[in-house]
């Protein structure tokens, strides 16, 4: 993530308010609400991520133990029951 200078987009007043909290020091302003987006909007990671999880619970239903996912997807052990657990609830 880049940063803005704010002098290309804030008027002097506003700036000058700022410096009277912080001078000279990075800070990180919040998307309002209404524009935020959710986790994995702008990729297609999350997609990925699903379809892994899938992959990992018919591998299971077919008879794969636990430690094979593991190995298999280099993942926890915990974390393939996790996703077990997770995907055997949506269906």
């Amino acid at each position: 993530m880049g940063y803005i200078r704010a002098e290309e987009i804030l008027p002097n007043e506003v700036i000058e308010l700022i410096q009277q909290y912080i001078d000279g020091t990075n800070i990180y302003i919040p998307r309002k609400p209404e524009h935020r987006q959710v986790w994995g909007a702008r990729t297609t990671y999350k997609c990925e991520l699903q379809r892994r999880n899938q992959l990992i619970y018919q591998d299971f239903m077919s008879g794969k133990t636990v430690r094979e996912l593991a190995e298999c997807y280099y993942l926890s052990e915990k974390s393939i029951q996790r996703i077990i657990r997770a995907e055997k609830c949506t269906l």
